[in-house]
């Protein structure tokens, strides 16, 4: 043995990942194509609303511009380095400022799954865009790395390193007599030649450990002597308690029958108590009579005063009696009237309370665990906001939320929609509906971190055109919060959530 050698300790598996991968950084988390959008190919048929409107591609960090259309990131970039860039869809303008990223829309489009890119070389892995690189960094066995040893294989496939590193002569290993106390470590290689040079100081070590063994041996049979002689008293004591057991258990028989016996005469008084009642029960019922009699004949006599009074005045009541049963007749139906009235009031009066004329709406939720649970068990899947205005004679909205999620968010995520609604003064507004839109989840902690999002209106879209009926089709995120963020933060507050939406009304025309 040569205690001056040593060597690298094994590695971790995700070690020997990431010294295969050099150049990939562990903080990039998903995959972005250094120019335009994604190429990979996806598992089902992608809406055109996820493919860029100047590459065609699938959308990579998707930027939307106040016409409402969207294009990558760098195709973006590369229409502003132009001195008039225009969108390629509709020839607008574009202005620098007003063009967003739709986060909405990229957390859609990370959801969308696709095949791994070493289809072709037998992985078949369906996945999330989003987790591509996590699966082609960590999981895919198609993957080329190299020897972590730099040994002379110089690359292979991920799913054949583990039977390689055991095999490799740069690995890092232990002598095998190491349970025996030899504590050489060295590479493979190093290791055989150790084995085959070290074989007198091994024999020594097995020696000194054979030696140790029967030591142990020796203590272990002294100490099995001491637990027989416990086992032994044990064993008496155990005896002892049986007898005892076995007399309670007589007391207890014993005492069974006493209680039997007791029981007999308890239940023949019983029935001695059963014959006395009915022979006392003639008697009550005549009890019993006497008191209503007794009560009948002083009844009677109040009545007879009565009557006597009453026939006095007699003849008067008579003839008013028909024309105060008409006059309380008219009242009714006047009173009736005017409680339909004050109810149809009431309700008028409750929604001019709570609406909102400046394009802000504040909505609170009570009893969100109810809610919660009854949008889970099926019976009330969307609940529906109060109406709100962008002015007194502008767009009549409200917000939709989804409590249990819809559509890829059901189950998972908080669903959160904006709709567009029938109003008084439609035929006087600009068609279809163009203004920017940001919903919120209220932050009711100290911190207020508010969750947000905004997109800007697709003038396509049938969410946005004129209604033809009572509210046109609702357009928002289908995975605006996951439920987990939502019910673990201070977002809910006394089983209370606020959302809050706000609809940009700055460049909106006076009708």
């Amino acid at each position: 043995m040569d205690p001056s050698k040593k060597s690298e300790p094994p590695l971790s598996v995700e070690m020997v990942q990431q010294r295969a991968n050099p150049d990939r950084s562990p903080s990039a988390s998903i995959y972005v194509p250094e120019q335009g959008g994604y190429k990979e190919k996806f598992v089902n048929a992608v809406e055109d609303k996820y493919k860029c409107e100047k590459c065609h591609l699938i959308l990579c960090n998707p930027k939307q511009t106040e016409c409402g259309h969207r294009f990558c990131e760098t195709c973006m970039n590369a229409l502003l380095r132009s001195s008039s860039p225009k969108c390629t869809a509709c020839q607008e303008s574009i202005v620098k400022d007003k063009v967003f990223k739709d986060n909405c829309c990229r957390r859609e489009l990370l959801a969308l799954q696709i095949y791994c890119r070493n289809e072709n070389k037998g992985c078949k892995e369906q996945l999330s865009l989003g987790q591509l690189l996590k699966h082609e960094d960590t999981d895919c066995p198609c993957v080329m790395v190299s020897c972590p040893h730099k040994c002379s294989v110089k690359t292979l496939m991920r799913s054949e390193l583990n039977a390689h590193l055991s095999e490799c002569i740069n690995a890092p290993s232990t002598c095998s007599f190491k349970r025996y106390g030899c504590t050489f470590q060295g590479t493979n290689q190093q290791i055989k030649a150790h084995e085959a040079s070290s074989a007198v100081q091994h024999v020594n070590l097995l020696k000194e450990w054979s030696n140790a063994l029967e030591n142990k041996v020796a203590l272990l049979q002294n100490e099995s002597l001491e637990k027989n002689k416990s086992i032994q008293t044990l064993h008496n004591q155990i005896c002892s308690f049986e007898i005892e057991i076995e007399r309670q258990k007589e007391m207890l028989r014993n005492n069974e029958s006493k209680i039997l016996h007791l029981q007999r005469v308890i239940d023949s008084q019983a029935e001695k108590l059963k014959e006395l009642d009915k022979e006392i029960r003639p008697f009550r019922q005549n009890w019993e009579e006497a008191d209503s009699m007794k009560s009948s004949v002083e009844s009677l006599q109040n009545r007879v005063t009565e009557l006597e009074s009453v026939d006095k005045t007699a003849g008067q009541g008579a003839r008013n009696t028909s024309l105060l049963e008409t006059q309380l007749s008219r009242h009714d139906q006047m009173l009736s009237v005017h409680d339909i009235r004050l109810a149809d009031m009431d309700l008028r009066f409750q929604v001019l309370e709570t609406a909102s004329y400046n394009g802000v709406l504040i909505w609170k939720i009570r009893d969100y665990k109810r809610r919660k649970q009854e949008a889970v068990m099926g019976k009330t899947l969307s609940l529906y906001s109060q109406p709100f205005y962008t002015g007194y004679f502008g767009y009549k909205m409200c917000a939709r939320v989804y409590l249990n999620g819809d559509g890829m968010g059901k189950g998972t995520h908080l669903s959160l929609f904006f709709v567009i609604m029938r109003g008084e003064y439609d035929a006087l507004l600009p068609w279809p509906f163009k203004q920017k839109v940001t919903l919120m989840l209220m932050d009711q902690g100290p911190s207020r971190r508010h969750l947000g999002d905004a997109f800007k209106p697709d003038p396509n879209s049938s969410s946005f055109k004129k209604p033809t009926g009572e509210m046109n089709i609702a357009s928002g995120c289908p995975v605006f919060v996951a439920q987990t963020v939502l019910e673990n933060g201070t977002y809910i507050k006394d089983d209370t959530i606020f959302i809050k939406v706000i609809v940009d009304t700055s460049d909106l025309p006076d009708p």
